[in-house]
């Protein structure tokens, strides 16, 4: 990585992806070179395979709504890999028209339980949720790690919340989860999704005889005035559980360290909490939760910002980057939380946007509010360089967050 000024895309290999960062507020350093060259550039992935990585906002946003890039990879076989975990290789099991309209079809059912008008509901709880866990850091003492305390336990606690998980089997789901997402172990990360399936598929059965004020017990209400499978409600609530807190746990690690290292923007939180929502959706836009993203296929060549992505290629959209983007975001690297308009691809864009992007604003909102509220004097135990990355795994985060107060 020492020569990356010199990355030369007419060179005989592309340049190796290496996801490892030297500042956890950073984006990986190839990127930035591969930015300044172009909005789309070939790499290898750590595994040797060719794939194509978009940097640009813009063009992010226009392969993301092309029907020419899908889900599937036409030969699954020679799929390039980008990652090892199991939600991160090619899926071969449906064509790429079933995967759009079962994507689709999920939206249809849980687009309205995840609206902002009923996250916004869930206020009270989220509320309660971390007075308990700011209650338990206090009670450690300074220093003291936020990440251990705070940070990993509340989006797991809200998501277990959310779906009616019970207190009992939260530490089970948690760790199966975590292992569901670990790049390093494919072998690994396949078994821990099925047991997650399995467990879900029983709490399933639990919920039908005892329904419940929760997102499964109305996935299952659902079923008597629909088509709704069995099967398909699994499947959802399955991929809530993996997907639905592992990129928040990273958000709040990453936010607290942008806070307390730009303090001028902590005290203006203070003094005025309604600045929370935008210091969020700066959040959103500089911390950089993981390493990369799933990757997609171009069923169809594509001819877009001076290249061609053949039929079969890898795309991988770094959304981390592009939202670094200087043509659309003046000093690009300056955390304001006035910033206006923010239009960060964080949560995706268009149809494939995160339908859990309400819950995850109002969990960061509720967090960092109460967060500086109860310890005016929060700072970084050890330097940020001191910090470093959870390794392996496809959402990042950091593996620690000592803070004082």
């Amino acid at each position: 990585m020492d020569n990356l000024n010199t990355v030369d895309q007419n060179a005989d290999l592309p340049p190796q992806l290496d996801f490892e960062r030297d500042d956890v507020l950073d984006v990986i350093p190839l990127m930035r070179v591969l930015q300044a060259q172009g909005p789309v550039r070939k790499v290898r992935t750590p595994f040797g395979s060719e794939a194509w990585v978009v940097t640009h906002h813009q063009t992010i946003r226009d392969l993301v709504t092309d029907e020419r890039i899908g889900r599937t990879h036409p030969d699954p076989e020679s799929a390039a890999r980008i990652f090892a975990a199991a939600l991160g290789g090619p899926i071969g099991s449906f064509d790429d028209e079933q995967m759009k309209r079962a994507h689709l079809r999920m939206r249809r059912f849980l687009a309205g339980m995840f609206s902002p008008g009923r996250m916004r509901a869930l206020y009270p709880m989220i509320e309660a949720r971390t007075s308990t866990l700011l209650d338990n850091l206090e009670a450690a003492g300074s220093p003291g790690d936020l990440h251990e305390l705070v940070s990993w336990p509340l989006p797991v606690l809200v998501i277990c919340d959310l779906l009616g998980v019970p207190d009992l089997e939260i530490e089970t789901f948690s760790e199966l989860s975590e292992a569901a997402l670990d790049m390093a172990n494919w072998a690994g990360a396949a078994s821990a999704w099925q047991e997650l399936t399995d467990y879900m598929a029983g709490l399933v059965d639990r919920k039908r005889g005892a329904p419940a004020d929760d997102v499964l017990s109305l996935l299952i209400a659902e079923q008597a005035t629909s088509d709704l499978t069995d099967d398909e409600l699994v499947q959802m609530a399955t991929g809530l559980l993996a997907g639905g807190f592992e990129t928040t746990v990273a958000r709040i690690d990453l936010g607290t360290v942008l806070l307390v290292t730009n303090p001028d923007a902590a005290g203006a939180i203070r003094a005025d909490p309604g600045l929370v929502v935008g210091a969020v959706e700066e959040v959103l836009r500089l911390a950089v939760p993981g390493g990369g993203a799933l990757p997609r296929y171009a069923q169809a060549d594509i001819e877009i910002g001076g290249v061609t992505i053949a039929r079969g290629d890898a795309v991988v959209f770094d959304a981390n980057t592009a939202n670094r983007d200087p043509a659309v975001f003046p000093d690009p690297d300056r955390f304001d939380i006035t910033r206006a308009p923010n239009p960060h691809l964080s949560f995706g864009y268009g149809p494939s946007s995160c339908i859990g992007s309400a819950l995850g604003r109002v969990e960061l909102q509720v967090v960092f509010t109460l967060l500086l509220q109860r310890f005016p004097d929060l700072g970084l135990a050890v330097p940020v360089s001191e910090l470093a990355v959870r390794p392996n795994t496809l959402l990042g985060g950091l593996s620690a967050l000592p803070v004082t107060w």
